[in-house]
Protein backbone atom coordinates (compact mmCIF):
# COMPACT_ATOMS: atom_id res chain seq x y z
CA UNK A 1 0.00 0.00 0.00
CA UNK A 2 1.48 3.52 -0.78
CA UNK A 3 1.78 6.22 1.01
CA UNK A 4 -0.67 7.90 -0.66
CA UNK A 5 -3.38 5.26 -1.05
CA UNK A 6 -2.89 5.09 2.90
CA UNK A 7 -3.11 8.63 3.55
CA UNK A 8 -6.67 8.32 1.43
CA UNK A 9 -8.00 5.45 2.93
CA UNK A 10 -7.24 6.26 6.58
CA UNK A 11 -8.86 10.05 5.96
CA UNK A 12 -12.17 8.29 4.41
CA UNK A 13 -11.98 5.92 7.37
CA UNK A 14 -11.73 8.74 10.03
CA UNK A 15 -14.57 10.27 8.42
CA UNK A 16 -16.44 7.21 8.76
CA UNK A 17 -15.66 6.90 12.41
CA UNK A 18 -16.25 10.63 13.03
CA UNK A 19 -20.00 10.35 11.62
CA UNK A 20 -20.53 6.70 13.69
CA UNK A 21 -19.10 7.91 16.59
CA UNK A 22 -19.68 11.46 17.35
CA UNK A 23 -23.45 12.15 15.99
CA UNK A 24 -24.84 14.78 18.61
CA UNK A 25 -25.02 17.48 16.57
CA UNK A 26 -26.00 17.41 12.82
CA UNK A 27 -23.59 19.85 11.47
CA UNK A 28 -20.45 17.28 12.81
CA UNK A 29 -22.04 14.62 10.77
CA UNK A 30 -22.39 17.21 7.68
CA UNK A 31 -18.58 17.86 8.01
CA UNK A 32 -17.89 14.17 8.21
CA UNK A 33 -20.03 13.29 5.12
CA UNK A 34 -18.01 16.02 3.25
CA UNK A 35 -14.62 14.85 4.67
CA UNK A 36 -15.64 11.35 3.41
CA UNK A 37 -16.39 13.07 -0.31
CA UNK A 38 -13.39 15.00 -0.48
CA UNK A 39 -11.19 11.85 0.27
CA UNK A 40 -13.13 10.11 -2.45
CA UNK A 41 -12.84 12.76 -4.86
CA UNK A 42 -9.17 13.46 -4.70
CA UNK A 43 -9.06 9.40 -4.99
CA UNK A 44 -10.55 9.14 -7.97
CA UNK A 45 -8.97 11.98 -9.31
CA UNK A 46 -5.74 10.53 -8.74
CA UNK A 47 -6.71 7.35 -9.86
CA UNK A 48 -7.81 8.53 -13.37
CA UNK A 49 -4.29 10.96 -13.75
CA UNK A 50 -2.55 8.00 -12.87
CA UNK A 51 -4.13 6.07 -15.39
CA UNK A 52 -4.30 8.48 -17.53
CA UNK A 53 -7.62 7.37 -19.63
CA UNK A 54 -10.15 9.28 -20.70
CA UNK A 55 -12.90 7.10 -20.35
CA UNK A 56 -12.61 7.87 -16.67
CA UNK A 57 -12.21 11.67 -16.55
CA UNK A 58 -15.95 12.91 -15.73
CA UNK A 59 -16.44 10.83 -13.19
CA UNK A 60 -14.41 13.01 -10.26
CA UNK A 61 -16.40 15.80 -11.70
CA UNK A 62 -19.54 13.64 -11.35
CA UNK A 63 -19.06 13.11 -7.79
CA UNK A 64 -17.98 16.83 -7.09
CA UNK A 65 -21.16 17.68 -8.63
CA UNK A 66 -23.21 15.21 -6.30
CA UNK A 67 -20.99 16.08 -3.72
CA UNK A 68 -21.72 19.66 -3.62
CA UNK A 69 -25.85 18.62 -4.30
CA UNK A 70 -25.16 16.91 -1.09
CA UNK A 71 -23.85 19.61 0.85
CA UNK A 72 -26.64 21.65 -0.14
CA UNK A 73 -29.26 19.57 0.97
CA UNK A 74 -27.33 19.04 4.23
CA UNK A 75 -27.88 22.72 5.05
CA UNK A 76 -30.78 23.14 3.91
CA UNK A 77 -32.07 20.53 6.29
CA UNK A 78 -30.01 22.09 9.25
CA UNK A 79 -31.40 25.69 8.51
CA UNK A 80 -35.43 23.82 8.20
CA UNK A 81 -34.10 21.92 11.75
CA UNK A 82 -32.69 24.74 13.46
CA UNK A 83 -35.59 26.42 12.49
CA UNK A 84 -38.45 24.49 13.88
CA UNK A 85 -36.56 22.34 16.74
CA UNK A 86 -34.27 25.30 17.77
CA UNK A 87 -31.58 23.14 17.80
CA UNK A 88 -28.87 21.26 15.64
CA UNK A 89 -28.70 18.41 17.91
CA UNK A 90 -30.06 14.90 16.60
CA UNK A 91 -31.03 13.44 20.20
CA UNK A 92 -33.49 15.97 20.20
CA UNK A 93 -35.02 14.98 16.55
CA UNK A 94 -37.79 12.80 16.96
CA UNK A 95 -38.77 11.18 13.32
CA UNK A 96 -42.14 10.27 14.55
CA UNK A 97 -43.61 13.66 16.04
CA UNK A 98 -44.57 15.97 13.08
Amino acid sequence: MTPVHFSFTSAFILGLMGLAFHRTHLLSALLCLEGMMLSLFIALTLWTLQFESTSFSTAPMLLLAFSACEASTGLALLVATARTHGTDRLQNLNLLQC
